[in-house]
């Protein structure tokens, strides 16, 4: 079969690879969309997880399945799914411990591109095909259900995190799909302030359309002065970290009250640490707290998600601002991530 790869650090090519073998719990799929992600371009660009070497690129994905291991209960050869980019082992410790994500060790739910070969490819293989496939609901835009893979799931993860609740004055940074997915989530939630930190005018636009209150554009100062300015000197409830780097944290710590939470799920791709204020977190004694998280996988949230885009209470295809065709399209889709044109929030690969 044919995929896109990562070749070395630094380095994408197409590549000729066996087809995936199903094991008797897993599940092989074509994909039917693909949607290439800034992690994609962090693994690739800043080595952010290591050297990979011919490792197909992916992990955001609606398919079709073609094969099913004999212990496969729910899902037949046939079915279009929605594949979550977390795809834990839900009989591991780790699971069974409330972290599925880690299954394994540390981020390795993770195994899309990380592990394994990916998405970008003719053939991709998921592993535990009961726990992490779910079905497609019939009519569901491409676009939202491509979304519900890793989009969606992160946003609203960095909002649990955050552990935000009714009347919280919230912060997003960084207001690109995943934190314009945070946005929307916090607005379910029943925050009351939404201060959504962009400068992208479409970003900005559906920011508001989700349920911000607020844009702080750091194009136009500081966004410490900006928002304690806005809170008369009080800062925020709770925090949602979407983008940025590794010094955010410190303008985080900063506009974050005591008693405050921070949900990171922001990928910090290079660097070897963070920066925290030590005045500003009351050296160390403020009860502000910093919780980052790789977002939950798996079938049940799949579902839950899916059910909150059928009840039009969140609108994911509205991120998707290019549409292309054909899995040769990947490569260009990848290289818009990218160079992140200033109209671009998230790219589409529709397969033929």
């Amino acid at each position: 079969m044919k995929g896109f790869a990562m070749l070395t650090i630094g380095q994408t090519g197409w590549i000729e690879k066996d087809t995936p073998v199903c094991g008797p719990q897993d599940a092989i799929c074509k994909p039917i969309a693909l949607a290439p992600c800034t992690s994609d371009i962090h693994t690739v660009w800043a080595g952010a997880i290591g050297d990979r070497h011919n490792m197909i690129l992916g992990h955001e994905a609606v398919g079709e399945v073609v094969e099913v291991g004999n212990l496969v209960k729910d899902f037949k050869v046939g079915d279009k799914v929605l594949v979550s980019a977390i795809t834990p082992d839900w009989n591991s410790l780790e699971a069974q411990g409330g972290y599925s994500m880690h299954s394994g060790g540390m981020l390795s739910g993770w195994k899309f591109s990380n592990f394994k070969d990916g998405v970008f490819a003719q053939y991709f293989h998921v592993n535990d095909a009961d726990g992490n496939l779910a079905l497609l609901p019939e009519g569901m835009d491409l676009g939202a259900a491509c979304m519900i893979s890793d989009m969606v799931p992160t946003g609203f993860h960095g909002v649990e995190l955050a552990d935000i609740q009714f009347g919280d004055n919230v912060a997003v940074i960084g207001i690109g799909p995943v934190g314009l997915m945070a946005v929307a989530a916090a607005a379910i939630r029943g925050a009351a302030k939404i201060y959504a930190v962009g400068s992208r005018q479409n970003c900005i636009n559906l920011a508001l359309e989700y349920g911000a209150t607020d844009i702080i554009n750091y194009r136009e100062g500081d966004i410490v002065d900006q928002i304690m300015d806005k809170t008369h000197g009080k800062g925020v409830d709770k925090i949602v970290i979407a983008g940025g780097n590794n010094d955010t944290f410190d303008q985080a710590i900063k506009i974050l009250k005591p008693g405050g939470k921070i949900g990171n799920v922001n990928y910090l791709g290079e660097g070897d640490y963070v920066k925290i204020p030590r005045i500003q977190w009351g050296c160390g004694m403020g009860h502000k707290q910093i919780i980052g998280g790789l977002m939950p996988g798996g079938r049940l949230r799949s579902e839950k998600l899916a059910n909150l885009v059928l009840a039009n209470r969140i609108h994911p295809e509205k991120l998707i601002t290019h549409t292309f065709k054909g899995l040769e399209s990947v490569e260009e889709a990848l290289m818009l991530m990218k160079d992140k044109p200033r109209d671009l929030i998230k790219p589409l690969v529709l397969i033929d």
